[in-house]
């Protein structure tokens, strides 16, 4: 065995486990950006989680990824243990799609045809187109295959290299003594957990295994044990994700070494026992590529069979190993406890979580605005200090998704997903001052009852119109986001500007009211603090309308837009503006 045979080797594998990395993330970013909402939409019962984890998996070729995305969604309330836990069955399944993949590098033969199709051609082949979309297609979407086309041909070159490397070495004594130590089981499968620990990648440890075969030295009995150990060692990459879980998120991580654990338990026992008894001739058989995938196929397909009628069991196993002292497997969950940072890396999940948490802040913001219209009817401390208790929640939502959506911005992102993101920031921060002007409002609420103000009949007759607007307003906005219509963002402006000319209309009519001596000085003060609070409630509204109008059309500048928009009068906006002026007429209301 000589030092240059060695380095080949050692440099095969990591040209192998690069190519496998590569290739991997390339899937994802082509197809990831769309599984991972079908996985988490569709994975309702244990079934269709079993049917969609083994698909997600085999095409983004990582049980781990699929399985830390799932960990996400449960430590997210998203998803249960027991949805979960159909998901993680069906990945490990997918993930021996890997080595079906790898078996196209022992392609070869005498015949020009066959020759065609042999490894180097076809990883000379794919190497080229990769390379091409890579550095001259500007979509990124093309981008990525090349990436995934790169990674499968330094997956194939990695698997020649190791191939020519053991092929120099198979006769050393060292060798030879070296694979005998995987013959015994426990030996074996410890040695199976060790590598995919350190490599992280069952897939890429099984590949691993395959390039060895082609020594002819790797029999039954020496890939059975390692196929049990890696299947365990791909365990890892998962528990670790769960450091800093909620209990659930920590039990479903657990499921995961639980699974594949409880498997090698049952099949290891059962298949050695009956080898014992009936001797079986294929124990030393040399394995090939395609022997080591169908035998890891096969070991995750009976671990399937096997535990899919004992999910409860699992579950309750689980929640035995980690039990919820705290009673927090069962918490009330808010749309910012959504906000996983394991999503970050999945930006698809990452910004349909803001959207959920930001049309929570939202509703939020909306009923803190309506508690305080109650408080201007009929005052009371308790549903102050609601209104108090529910701003510092809006607050927290704006800090966390603040600061959330910025750490998504460093990610790739796409067109359409750069265009959300966007809309998100633009929209949070006046999202929060309608909850901010909602505490004002309560503020005056609070001033006239400890001041036993009262508001003549005429002016409060004329709030009451405007509350009315104000309230249609941030409905609106509201709906913009929950219902997800931009039309609606369009009957915004117009809203907006009628409210500002009958919030003009109103002072000066109560200063006319004060002038008169119909009302006092005092109920003059508190009067404009309230205009005030709900012309600019509809001037943040009228913002986030704006800023949704505009990123839609792929541009973003308030100024410009509005500016042309009222020199326009769009036959659409002056209808609206229109039915909004009849609809809020202080004289229709008189008569």
């Amino acid at each position: 065995m000589g030092i240059a045979n060695i380095i080949t080797l050692f440099g095969g594998i990591a040209l192998f486990l690069f190519g496998m990395f590569e290739m991997g993330n390339g899937l994802k970013k082509v197809a990831g950006t769309k599984l991972e909402l079908i996985l988490y939409r569709l994975s309702s019962t244990p079934l269709r989680g079993v049917l969609l984890g083994t698909g997600v998996t085999g095409i983004i070729q990582s049980s781990s990824a699929t399985s830390v995305m799932v960990v996400g969604f449960v430590n997210s309330k998203m998803m249960n243990v027991r949805q979960a836990i159909g998901v993680i069955l069906g990945s490990i399944l997918g993930t021996s799609v890997t080595g079906w993949i790898i078996c196209l590098s022992d392609i070869g033969g005498n015949s020009d045809w066959i020759e065609l199709f042999s490894s180097a051609t076809l990883t000379g082949f794919i190497a080229s187109v990769g390379i091409i979309l890579r550095m001259f297609c500007k979509n990124a979407t093309k981008r990525h295959v090349g990436d995934i086309l790169l990674g499968f041909s330094i997956i194939m070159y990695g698997m020649q290299q190791i191939s020519s490397s053991v092929s120099s070495i198979k006769d050393s004594d060292m060798f030879i003594k070296m694979l005998t130590m995987f013959e015994n089981p426990v030996l074996g499968i410890l040695i199976g957990i060790v590598i995919t620990a350190i490599i992280q990648s069952s897939s890429a440890a099984v590949g691993m295994l395959q390039a060895l075969s082609v020594s002819g030295e790797i029999s039954f009995s020496m890939a059975f044990p390692l196929i049990l150990g890696i299947a365990i060692g791909a365990s890892v990459p998962v528990l670790i994700s769960a450091i800093g879980a909620s209990v659930n998120g920590k039990r479903t991580a657990l499921e995961y070494l639980i699974i594949n654990a409880v498997g090698v338990v049952i099949i290891a026992p059962i298949f050695y026992l009956a080898n014992f008894i009936l001797k079986f001739n294929f124990m030393n058989v040399q394995m090939t590529m395609v022997s080591i995938a169908t035998l890891n196929s096969a070991f995750r397909l009976a671990t399937l069979i096997i535990l899919m009628p004992l999910i409860g069991f699992l579950v309750k196993l689980a929640c035995f190993i980690v039990p919820d002292r705290n009673g927090n497997g069962s918490e009330k969950t808010d749309g910012i406890d959504t906000l996983e940072e394991r999503f970050i890396e999945h930006p698809t999940l990452a910004i349909e979580q803001s959207r959920k948490a930001i049309c929570e802040m939202a509703e939020k913001a909306e009923l803190n605005f309506k508690s305080s219209l109650e408080l201007l009817h009929k005052y009371s401390d308790e549903l102050y200090q609601d209104i108090q208790l529910r701003e510092d929640i809006v607050d927290r939502y704006e800090d966390k998704l603040g600061s959330y959506i910025v750490k998504l911005t460093g990610k790739e992102l796409s067109h359409n997903q750069s265009k959300e993101v966007s809309k998100f920031l633009h929209t949070i921060s006046d999202v929060e001052r309608i909850s901010d002007h909602a505490v004002n409002i309560a503020d005056v609420a609070r001033e006239m009852y400890e001041k036993k103000l009262v508001f003549s009949f005429e002016a409060e007759r004329e709030i009451n119109i405007l509350v009315s607007a104000v309230t249609e307003i941030v409905n609106i906005c509201v709906n913009l986001f929950t219902k997800g219509d931009i039309d609606f963002a369009y009957r915004v402006e117009p809203l907006e500007e009628m409210i500002d000319g009958l919030c003009d209309e109103l002072k000066l009519h109560h200063v006319a009211r004060i002038s008169s001596g119909n009302c006092s000085l005092a109920q003059g003060f508190v009067f404009n603090d309230l205009i005030t609070n709900l012309e600019r409630t509809a001037d943040h509204c009228s913002n986030i309308a704006v800023a949704v109008i505009e990123l839609e059309s792929d541009s973003f500048d308030t100024h410009e837009y509005l500016s042309s928009l009222k020199a326009m009068k769009t036959s659409a906006f002056e209808r609206y503006y229109n039915e909004y002026k009849e609809k809020y007429s202080l004289n229709k209301i008189v008569n």
